[in-house]
């Protein structure tokens, strides 16, 4: 039992997948951050509704984002959080273009990781780059438990054959890959056509284990909902699973109830989306949690363990937390 209560599962680690990580690299962290004016609004919601208590602008706010989400983990009943590196945009020769909202180096992400013992290091490395392969296997050596990419937004046709050695050489060390599909609204996207499932062909025949963020599920109200496609993949590819991260939005987890069918549940694993917001309200005016539990887990003041708490009242058995135990590379 930790500090707030929250009951420490003695079985396997419970994993959140799908963390993010973002700075302004005022003190050396090499992060960066551009966020328009657009997107102004939503930045500074998502930071008051995790409870960081600085502003993005702030020199300390890199290492008082990683500080607050490290003692989240520590509080919640979650054991550890998979964060994310996120690496800048290039075209398929590996030129790289002049675009992206933030960028999150490998080394900053492995730095933290050895730093705090709650945080497991996913790395970000476009295929295209010309170093792509050197690259990886520098995060390998340092212990990089899964690659993270947003082809849409990254501008990767993970299908393009000119990536082939880069998914053997994740195969051959068992890296899996976290990709983002369905919308995107957050991140810019560069290539809309990349948000379909199916652009994961080719590393999944390569032996990649892939992780489908969002289970392809659409963003915003015009977005293509791909989420059947994605269902329809699951038996075509044994490697490919699928994540729960930013159900607790509207929109994206419209599907709740079909994901809770054996047939799929058993091939998806728990990711928040942090600092994505956690709002409870949505899986309630769909009957996904009842009222009790609804206002149960909205005292919830920490956003890891809300989210966490609202999937365990929607029905996502214990395995789902766990999961990503047998799926991550393990770390040197």
């Amino acid at each position: 039992m930790d500090a707030q209560g929250n009951v420490k599962h003695s079985t396997l680690p419970l994993i959140d997948a799908h963390v993010h990580i973002v700075g302004n690299g005022q003190r050396g962290s090499g992060c960066w951050l551009k966020v328009g004016a657009w997107h102004r609004p939503l930045a500074a919601f998502m930071l008051r509704h995790i409870g960081v208590g600085v502003s993005m602008s702030a020199p300390e706010f890199d290492e008082a984002y990683a500080n607050h989400l490290a003692k989240l983990v520590r509080e919640s009943s979650l054991s550890a959080a998979v964060i994310l590196a996120q690496d800048e945009v290039y075209d398929a020769s590996g030129r790289k273009l002049n675009c992206g909202s933030f960028h999150v180096p490998n080394d900053y992400v492995l730095k933290l990781a050895r730093e705090h013992e709650e945080f497991l290091p996913a790395v970000s490395i476009h295929p295209g780059r010309a170093d792509a392969l050197d690259e990886l296997e520098g995060c390998l050596e340092a212990g990089a438990v899964m690659l993270k990419l947003l082809p849409n937004c990254h501008n990767v046709d993970c299908n393009d054959p000119r990536y082939k050695k880069f998914w053997q050489r994740m195969a051959d060390a068992k890296l899996p890959l976290l990709a983002h599909t369905g919308g995107e609204h957050t991140v810019p996207v560069i290539n809309k056509g990349l948000s379909d499932p199916r652009t994961l062909r080719l590393p999944l025949e390569h032996g990649v284990t892939v992780i489908a963020a969002h289970c392809a599920t659409k963003s915003g109200l015009m977005d293509p909902d791909y989420f059947e496609t994605f269902v329809g993949m699951l038996s075509q590819h044994p490697n490919l699973y699928g994540d729960t991260s930013a159900f607790n939005v509207p929109i994206r987890g419209r599907h709740i109830r079909k994901c809770l069918q054996p047939e799929i549940s058993t091939r998806l694993v728990h990711g928040s989306d942090y600092p994505v917001p956690v709002l409870g309200h949505w899986a309630w005016l769909q009957r996904f949690v009842d009222w009790e539990s609804l206002r149960r887990c909205e005292r919830i003041g920490n956003v890891l363990e809300r989210d966490f708490q609202l999937k365990r009242a929607m029905g996502f058995p214990t395995e789902h937390f766990t999961r990503m135990n047998a799926l991550l590379r393990a770390g040197e």
